[in-house]
């Protein structure tokens, strides 16, 4: 029996991702499979309800502005961070682009105030659409040159 799938694309450890309902585009992020969930810098400023939807209204604050967003919001998480504490986050759901790639993505929102990269591109979104090569940066992002190895 023949495999007819076709290969899936293959994405760096870093990558410009667009979160087009939001009206974010060219976020640098890092890929990293050992996170399940994505999660997005912002700071959550209300809940509202519209249409009977529950909507989260955040600030992401990168690249020296400030973006107000909003999207629906999924569910409040336990999400354990990678120095092993668990902070209750909110998770919403908005389509996420990644080179060429456009899906649903469930996405918490966390202060990465201190992380070098605005946004983190978990397994949960990679899984079944992309094959990741640790080894090179901007594999799916044409306007940057793809470059080998780990320097930021």
């Amino acid at each position: 029996m023949s495999d007819k799938r076709k290969p899936l694309p293959v994405v760096g450890w870093r990558e410009l991702v667009h979160l087009p309902e939001l009206g974010l585009s060219g976020i640098p992020a890092k890929i990293d499979t050992g996170a399940r969930t994505s999660s997005l810098h912002g700071t959550v400023i209300e809940e509202l309800e519209r249409d009977g939807e529950q909507y989260v209204r955040f600030a992401v604050d990168w690249d020296g502005e400030r973006h107000v967003c909003e999207a629906v919001h999924v569910d409040i998480r336990g999400i354990t961070s990678s120095n092993g504490k668990t902070q209750r986050r909110y998770v919403i759901k908005t389509p996420l682009k990644i080179g060429d790639e456009e899906f649903r993505a469930e996405i918490s929102l966390a202060d990465r105030s201190d992380m070098r990269f605005p946004m983190l591109i978990g397994r949960s979104s990679l899984r079944r659409r992309f094959v990741v090569d640790s080894g090179y940066s901007w594999l799916q992002t044409p306007e940057l040159k793809t470059t080998k190895g780990h320097k930021p």
